[in-house]
């Protein structure tokens, strides 16, 4: 969708996306008389989906079907599965049709207060990204993309292996649904196999000796559809969603709390004992401990053997004459074939 798009356009294209994510076959005739709108109208909607990179099916004297959409995402619903314990430090959650990114959103605003959290989620962003600059695809209803801010009073020493323990946090949440079997590919991106199912982005605002913010933006997969992997896989990554880790895909507002949930207490813990809380269950996660990978920082390129992470959060590596180390930010990593 681009910017140019009319608001009125914006607003008849989630219509259609709500009346559609049932994932029924519904005519345009009866998508028109419900939304009050003409079957033209109709018509270019359900098609500028398709655009945005849904699976539409259009099928004669049948209609319209949204493939593999589900519930749409619901903010009441969000919050209430999050524990009553918790929940209380969510001071605001919303949900968008579109923004550009639901990070951006979050940065743009201020800090919540010390202990507390503010979360913002889409159903479609038209300039997310992950680390290093890459562009992060999603049709809407594919998957869930959300952000929360949180501000540490101070900032933690650890504060550079942040994204490792939300990685872990993600973990403990799918697994709370069922999802099981899934790796964590150092520093930021949970794996199907050696394929991404999600990534995670942290971007920090802080003062000197004072509050710090972190931004903590975190997609996963849910429900891509075969075109759109074969889309990134032309990219020259492997993508994966939600149905290649063998079960049923959870609804996404159930997947959003769990999320959510698990961050908030892991927050709590990061802020307590730093990494060391989500040391054990990273390592058993690690998809890299033990393998061929090169490094790749600026021009330079380092091979060797993977050999975990290090208290702080550094990739160790044996090159064979030294064991290196790397620091959250600085790299890529790609496992060698």
């Amino acid at each position: 969708m681009t910017r140019e798009e009319p608001r009125d356009a914006r607003v008849l294209i989630e219509r259609v996306f709500r009346a559609l994510a049932d994932g029924h076959f519904h005519s345009g005739e009866e998508l028109a008389g419900q939304l009050g709108v003409s079957r033209s109208a109709v018509w270019k909607a359900a098609h500028k989906l398709r655009a945005l990179g849904s699976t539409l099916h259009a099928v004669r004297n049948r209609g319209y079907r949204l493939a593999g959409a589900g519930e749409p995402l619901d903010a009441t619903l969000i919050r209430d599965g999050i524990s009553r314990s918790l929940r209380a430090r969510l001071r605001h959650i919303e949900v968008a049709w579109t923004v550009a990114s639901t990070n951006t959103v979050l940065l743009e605003r201020s800090a919540p207060p010390p202990g507390e959290c503010e979360a913002a989620l889409a159903e479609f962003q038209s300039a997310g990204r992950g680390r290093r600059g890459r562009t992060w695809l999603a049709p809407p209803g594919g998957a869930v993309c959300l952000s929360l801010s949180w501000t540490f009073a101070q900032m933690p020493r650890d504060v550079g292996s942040l994204s490792l323990a939300v990685g872990v946090c993600v973990l403990r949440a799918l697994g709370k649904l069922g999802v099981r079997d899934l790796k964590l590919k150092w520093p930021n991106d949970v794996l199907v196999g050696d394929a991404k199912l999600g990534g995670i982005l942290i971007e920090l605002r802080a003062e000197a000796a004072g509050p710090a913010c972190a931004v903590i933006g975190i997609g996963l997969n849910v429900a891509l559809g075969a075109s759109l992997i074969a889309q990134i896989g032309a990219t020259g990554l492997a993508a994966a969603d939600l149905s290649a880790a063998g079960t049923s895909p959870p609804a996404r507002n159930a997947i959003a709390a769990e999320v959510l949930d698990a961050c908030l207490g892991g927050l709590l813990e990061f802020e307590r004992e730093g990494l060391r809380a989500f040391m054990d269950e990273w390592r058993r996660a690690d998809a890299l401990r033990g393998r061929a990978v090169t490094v790749i920082n600026g021009d330079e390129r380092t091979r060797g053997l993977a050999r975990g992470i290090d208290v702080s959060g550094a990739l160790l590596v044996d090159a064979g004459h030294a064991v290196r180390k790397f620091v959250s930010g600085e790299v890529s990593v790609r496992p060698v074939a």
